[in-house]
């Protein structure tokens, strides 16, 4: 069976309450995604260089182009305009109960997108003789989203500010886990009081290593 792109809409930061979905008449033949970071250069001293230095990594874009047609070529649909209104009413109209658009989750295969919809152009091409429209062309675009939970446990969760455990594989020494966690070697000292290490090169793989956070 032929599993349509799916457009599911919601009225909650935690996409649990549903409002309303949307199953598009056409699959897309392709669809885009873009990632992008934002960075900030600095220029170097008594160089012509600069160096790049991360600030954040921005949100996700999903690109869809799909097709509503109502010539006949396809069954199920014979209103092109008031398709269009309904894809609306998912994804763009305005929700009164959260002050803005609906938070959204596009399904289609593995694909599983949890977004808003950023842009929407709409190219009519095929008409009646009455002006009515037959077949519509949309290009759309949905950036992604994160809940403020989400988002943070992303952003946290190589953090030196929260509690770790590791387990010791072979070639592990305390300097390099406690590099890779705080991002400075200098605190094996303490980490191996903490965890009753004698040594802190020739650690024994498999034991755990308790990495508490930074200033406790």
């Amino acid at each position: 069976m032929l599993e349509k792109l799916t457009i599911v809409g919601y009225s909650d930061e935690k996409l649990t309450s549903k409002v309303g979905q949307f199953k598009v008449q056409i699959n897309p033949e392709t669809y885009k995604q873009q990632y992008s970071t934002q960075m900030t250069c600095s220029p170097t001293v008594n160089t012509a260089a600069v160096t790049n230095k991360f600030v954040v990594q921005n949100p996700q874009d999903l690109s869809l182009e799909f097709y509503l047609d109502a010539t006949g070529v396809v069954p199920g649909m014979t209103d092109v305009a008031g398709e269009i209104e309904r894809f609306q009413s998912v994804v763009y109209s305005y929700n009164g109960n959260i002050h803005s658009q609906n938070y959204l989750r596009i399904l289609w295969g593995k694909l599983i997108f949890d977004c808003r919809l950023e842009s929407m152009d709409i190219e009519y091409l095929l008409f009646t003789p009455a002006g009515v429209p037959l077949r519509a062309k949309l290009n759309t675009t949905f950036s992604q989203y994160s809940s403020p939970e989400k988002a943070e446990l992303a952003a946290r969760k190589n953090s030196p500010d929260l509690t770790h455990r590791r387990t010791v594989v072979a070639g592990d020494t305390l300097p390099l886990l406690c590099f890779h966690i705080y991002k400075n070697s200098k605190y094996y000292v303490e980490i191996a009081r903490i965890n009753g290490l004698n040594h802190f090169r020739n650690l024994e793989p498999g034991r755990q290593i308790f990495f508490p956070p930074l200033g406790d």
